[in-house]
């Protein structure tokens, strides 16, 4: 999905909370959509951080996304815990594609996969936006050599041809979460399945996709992570072999 970037800001901070990087934020408070997203939901924000005992002004975010539910949920964490906590839960607004990786430009897919956020976009086409690292080295041993795609974003509007959309009312509060998180200095993981991963959900998975055995294994590197973090709320250690396998150790 293309999107108009006039800057990538890494490292944020915002409206309501402490200044603990005052040059990114005075640079993040120059773009009128991040302003307008403090005044709207910068309290909101910080009041369910509180609800959850985190402390606002450094803690760990984590995404995961799931195509079928159609849902994205946040969780956080204190940096000095392990586990996480869920946050908040959004709906997409829209969707697109079908169960399945992401292989190439113009596909319409969601990718599937385990990624991190690698860019914010204040000035999205879609009121605000931040990117998912795809393609990652996984990716990218199988799909497309010419065009594998790019510029995966979780994004405002309800409009999409393998993005993620949240709506421009609720970007403005996922957009604050994920800023802050970045600004405490950690990358934002962000998991995404085509669907909750469970033994019976998979099962079914396979007897949906029985003639797919290509897709049927890569949906088995998949679980493991799955079921870690399901299971423990802590974060999996995911490698990607020299074939382009998930292993989770």
């Amino acid at each position: 999905m293309k999107h108009i970037f006039l800057a990538f800001i890494t490292l944020l901070g915002f409206g309501g909370f402490a200044q603990t990087n005052p040059s990114f934020y005075a640079k993040q408070l120059q773009f009128p959509r991040v302003r307008e997203a403090v005044k709207l939901k910068g309290k909101a924000v910080e009041d369910l951080l509180k609800s959850k005992g985190i402390n606002i002004q450094k803690y760990d975010m984590f995404i995961r996304a799931f195509k079928k539910e159609r849902i994205l949920e946040v969780w956080v964490k204190n940096q000095e815990s392990a586990q996480y906590t869920l946050a908040k839960t959004y709906d997409f607004c829209a969707t697109t594609g079908v169960l399945g990786p992401k292989r190439r430009s113009g596909d319409r897919q969601m990718p599937e996969g385990f990624y991190t956020v690698n860019a914010f976009n204040p000035q999205s086409e879609y009121i605000l936006s931040f990117r998912v690292g795809y393609p990652n080295a996984s990716d990218l041993k199988f799909a497309d050599p010419v065009n594998p795609g790019d510029n995966i974003f979780i994004h405002g509007s309800c409009l999409t041809i393998g993005c993620i959309p949240v709506g421009d009312e609720l970007i403005n509060e996922l957009y604050l979460f994920a800023i802050k998180a970045k600004n405490s200095g950690n990358d934002i993981p962000v998991h995404i399945f085509p669907t909750k991963l469970s033994d019976d959900n998979y099962n079914a998975l396979k007897q949906e996709f029985s003639s797919n055995n290509d897709l049927i294994e890569f949906w088995s590197w998949l679980k493991p992570g799955y079921q870690y973090f399901e299971t423990t709320h802590k974060l999996p250690k995911v490698t990607i072999a020299s074939d382009g396998k998930y292993v989770v150790n």
